[in-house]
Parts: structure tokens; C-alpha cells; sequence
């Protein structure tokens, strides 16, 4: 009875971090391909505070923004 009973509880535990990995994995590689900001987006930020951005500045923007992902 209790040898049942944590074989379920073992199993569970183990399909939840295999989800978890599973999840972040898929997450990651989604976020990768569709980042949530692009170039243009930045742009606009930097303009309305009143800076104009140069290519270079939005590259390294853009390059520490898909670092942290």
C-alpha cells in the first residue's frame, strides 16, 4: 500500500520536472524566433525621449535584450 503510494507521488514528481524542462524548452525557442521587441520598437523608445538612436545603439539594444532571454 504505501510502496503504491510513493511509486504515484515519485512519478508525479518526475512528470512535473520533465514538463517544466519540456515548457521552458518550448518557450525559449518560441521567444527566439518571435522576440517580444524588435529594432523598431526600440527606435521608437529612444525617439521619445528625445534621443535619436544610431543603428549601432539599437544593434546593442537588441543584442543584450536577446542575452537575457
Amino acid at each position: 500500500m504505501l510502496h503504491d503510494i510513493l511509486l504515484i507521488l515519485l512519478g508525479l514528481v518526475i512528470g512535473a520536472v520533465i514538463g517544466f524542462l519540456i515548457a521552458r524548452y518550448v518557450m525559449k525557442k518560441y521567444m527566439q524566433k518571435n522576440p517580444p521587441i524588435n529594432e523598431k520598437m526600440i527606435e521608437a523608445m529612444m525617439s521619445s525621449m528625445g534621443r535619436k538612436p544610431s543603428k549601432k545603439q539599437v544593434n546593442q539594444v537588441m543584442k543584450q535584450m536577446m542575452k537575457n532571454m
